[in-house]
């Protein structure tokens, strides 16, 4: 349980964040909106960097990864291979193009690119995806705090969503920026303090290491099997593809690039996030490996200490820190640390998205930047009270809960295939993007559904790793999942590892986005070439027409 020095840190990580808000908010004055989205678009790097950090580690990822980790091995380091290659393809690939935007919502470029119908249809999914995935990012958390402190999750949840809001409304880009910064120092501080107990715990290094090898948590798979959970196939395809939309193409990613004005800034940035989230997932596997070996012999699982594997880590913590005065309050700090930057990060942009998008449509042409202002914060209030009503269902919410993070690779396949058909390949147009989308939306998207049907019927098994009890009992138990015979196995599609959803979704949009474009193909269409990646301009020069005409300077698109 909690004690009072762990509720003064908890609490004073809230109060802060608070105050970081009101400071920018009554003391900055973001009153433009070009200040209140995007910092004015003088934004340090060092601050954006551990912003676009903190952004994307959230608190499920500092609870589920370590968990994923005891229970199924280390393959995931496999991430750390692929976060180079999307590193490379970030600063080399995409940012050239999206350097140049001059719009806080990316989607712009799908309008200038292809047209408005794709662009939003692209906003209206992302939104969508935000709304019901911010829930699930302030509710995660907050298990590990009930379960450390004894307060109920209805009542953290709601408090931790108001805060992040409050800061967010009336600070703007800065506050989030700034908020991020601080939140990932505690991050850091929490998940550090752990990891040093823990190996302390268990002996050092290298019994960490022998003990894991021994209980084959680094036996990593290079099977072919497209079924198996993890392994180094699904993880560097998979893998590549869905933290290539985090990194280079997700709304949030771009707005914080454009934010410092110069791509060389924003090549730099990319260079600090993808550092710092190798780290962060080397050491969170690492988490994971010391949970094992403190537990080898008394899998708290099978015990019955606890019922789900993400409450593994805040019980690993109450074992390991319940003597050190403010260490649990400090880790959990840490979790909603994550959580909160993530949510202050959706909120920003999900105010970003909806008014470029949906609302300035309808507004005069010569809207005062006061009533803007206020139009971006009501935006963000709103989603906060959504985001705080939806936790209050997410126990009962069941499968919809589990297919809301099974959605996120589908979403970001299909994202990275539709930005990738516009910025590399010159050929595609508006009637190959739409088809693409709509493949991978339905084609792909029954996969994802019918894969968690099976799921939740129990007829799709994982296996993890064998743990034992005989410490606790003093009888050897190794745990095995439940067989299932070959012929109750659903088709093979619907067995494909989770991590193969963004692989499949992007490409099925550039397959089918490719030849549908060049069926339709117009000889005819001249394209901007700052809409186009430099490692395509030679594909630009021999398919694009000449601009004959001089009546406008405005490009002209691959309309329909």
């Amino acid at each position: 349980m909690f004690y009072i020095t762990d509720y003064v840190v908890f609490f004073g990580m809230l109060l802060i964040s608070v105050f970081i808000g009101i400071y920018f908010g009554f003391c900055g004055k973001s009153q433009t909106q070009d200040e209140y989205l995007l910092g004015g678009k003088k934004m340090s790097i060092t601050p954006i960097a551990l912003s676009l950090i903190a952004g994307h580690v959230s608190g499920i990822t500092l609870l589920a990864l370590p968990s994923d980790v005891y229970l199924y091995g280390a393959n995931y380091l496999w991430m750390a291979v692929a976060l180079l290659f999307i590193s490379l393809l970030t600063c080399y690939v995409y940012l050239p193009v999206i350097s140049k935007l001059q719009n806080a919502s990316v989607f712009d470029y799908l309008d200038q690119r292809f047209n408005r119908t794709i662009r939003m249809l692209a906003s209206f999914l992302f939104a969508l995806q935000l709304l019901l995935y911010n829930p699930v990012v302030a509710y995660i958390p907050a298990i590990a705090f009930s379960q450390a402190s004894g307060i109920s999750v209805q009542l953290i949840t709601p408090i931790v969503c108001l805060v992040c809001t409050f800061y967010t409304t009336i600070g703007g880009f800065k506050a989030v920026v700034w908020s991020d910064a601080f939140q990932f120092i505690a991050m850091i501080g929490s998940i550090t303090a752990i990891f040093c107990l823990g190996i302390r715990s268990i002996g050092g290094f290298g019994n960490m290491f022998t003990k894991a090898i021994d209980g084959h948590r680094f036996d990593f798979d290079f099977s072919l099997d497209p079924t198996i959970r993890e392994g180094f196939f699904p993880i560097l395809l998979g893998g590549t593809v869905h933290w290539l939309y985090n990194v280079a193409l997700q709304p949030p990613s771009v707005q914080k690039y454009i934010s410092v004005s110069t791509l060389p800034k924003a090549r730099r940035v990319s260079i600090i996030l993808t550092i710092g989230l190798v780290l962060l997932k080397v050491f969170n596997v690492l988490v994971g490996i010391i949970m094992y070996v403190r537990y080898e012999k008394c899998d708290p699982l099978w015990t019955g200490e606890v019922t789900r594997a993400d409450q593994i880590l805040p019980y690993f913590v109450m074992d390991v820190a319940r003597h050190v005065p403010g260490l649990p309050g400090l880790f959990i700090a840490g979790i909603f640390s994550a959580a909160l930057s993530t949510l202050s990060t959706m909120f920003n942009t999900l105010s970003a998205t909806i008014y470029n998008d949906f609302i300035s449509g309808f507004l005069p042409v010569n809207v005062s930047e006061r009533k803007t202002n206020y139009i971006l914060k009501l935006i963000v209030i709103i989603s906060g009270v959504v985001c705080t009503m939806l936790t209050f269902f997410i126990e009962k919410m069941g499968s919809l809960f589990h297919f809301v993070n099974a959605s996120q690779g589908l979403i970001a396949g299909l994202f990275v295939g539709l930005f990738s058909l516009g910025m590399i390949y010159p050929i595609a147009n508006v009637k190959g993007a739409i088809s693409g989308v709509l493949a991978s939306f339905f084609g792909v998207g029954t996969i994802v559904v019918m894969n968690q049907m099976y799921k939740l019927r129990g007829v799709i098994n994982t296996f993890p790793k064998p743990t034992s009890i005989e410490d606790c009992y003093g009888a050897n138990n190794i745990t095995l999942a439940k067989n299932v015979a070959f012929e109750d196995q659903p088709f093979i599609l619907f067995r494909l590892s989770h991590w193969y959803n963004a692989f499949m979704s992007v490409t099925v949009v550039t397959i089918i986005g490719l030849v549908v474009s060049w069926i339709t193909m117009d000889d005819k269409v001249h394209i901007n070439p700052d809409l186009i990646s430099p490692v395509s301009m030679v594909l630009l020069k021999r398919n694009n027409a000449p601009n004959e005409t001089t009546e406008s300077n405005e490009m002209t698109t691959s309309h329909l």
